[in-house]
């Protein structure tokens, strides 16, 4: 038998078998892409697990988002994905403790959780992992929005831009990032440069360590306003020249999730994957 003889059987054969149909993606499936990508070790116990919904469920698209809200819920229902990926909680604490929630018959818990049940959802937090990343994404994909890549100095915390005012360096953020509400604690003529990013709610230890490093200004997402705000309004008072910058949760963290949703589609390609920023619900009274 001639060889192109052999090489019409040999495709006859395998015909079939490359014709077969693509298993669906899961939820439980994309996780474990996520886990076999991330790039650190998956350690426990840990938040990044799923929320709600059935993690069986087949994937007709993602939503990457900083934080499900309700509204970022809705709106990725409506762009047709079922498979939501949050970087903060879903149920209003660190742990998503449902159970306290349902004991107590939450109202805005139920509703939300109808939504999800009847939307066919699946939530999943991914949010320890990706914060362990090297370099930290949260805080160079910060810097980026402001403008401050080039500004880096020893670590992805810290930077050194040109010497400016406090005011003038907090008005210059209000511009790059959509955060109406932005806060400011100590004297607006300080002349500052060195700068401590440190996004997200990262606590009050973490806060009092990045202050004990020769930098003027800390830039955070949130914190508690007895802890880190009184302690920086208080070390202006011992005659240290310090100033912190509260930027809001989601407008701190926002752009590391968009990073996120990039990182994503690199793996995972069956589906649509988009990005559906959180809102910040804080306004300013004019």
């Amino acid at each position: 038998m001639r060889a192109s003889a052999w090489f019409v059987l040999s495709a006859l054969v395998v015909a079939p078998s490359t014709a077969l149909p693509q298993q669906p993606l899961t939820a439980r499936d994309v996780v474990a892409r996520i886990r076999q990508n991330i790039g650190v070790p998956w350690t426990e116990p840990t938040v990044d697990t799923f929320k709600d919904g059935d993690s069986t469920a087949r994937v007709t698209g993602i939503a990457v988002t900083m934080m499900a809200t309700f509204d970022v819920l809705k709106r990725a229902a409506a762009r047709g994905a079922n498979l939501v990926i949050t970087h903060e909680p879903t149920f209003f604490d660190h742990l998503d403790k449902l159970d306290v929630l349902e004991a107590e018959h939450d109202s805005v818990t139920a509703a939300k959780r109808a939504f999800i049940r009847e939307h066919r959802m699946v939530v999943v937090r991914m949010h320890d992992h990706w914060h362990r990343r090297h370099p930290e994404p949260m805080a160079t994909d910060l810097a980026h929005a402001l403008g401050w890549d080039s500004y880096r100095g020893a670590n992805e915390f810290l930077y050194c831009v040109p010497e400016t005012t406090l005011a003038a360096l907090a008005a210059a953020i209000r511009r790059r990032l959509p955060a109406p509400t932005i806060r400011v604690v100590g004297d607006s003529s300080l002349r500052v440069s060195k700068i401590v990013l440190v996004p997200g709610a990262a606590g009050f230890d973490r806060h009092r360590q990045a202050l004990r490093q020769d930098v003027d200004v800390l830039v955070i997402g949130e914190a508690r306003e007895w802890e880190t705000v009184e302690y920086v309004a208080d070390a202006i008072t011992a005659g240290q020249k310090k100033a912190l910058i509260i930027l809001g949760h989601i407008p701190s963290e926002q752009d590391g999730m968009a990073d996120f949703a990039r990182w994503l589609g690199t793996f995972v390609q069956e589906v649509p994957i988009t990005f559906v920023p959180a809102t910040d619900p804080f306004w300013a009274p004019r």
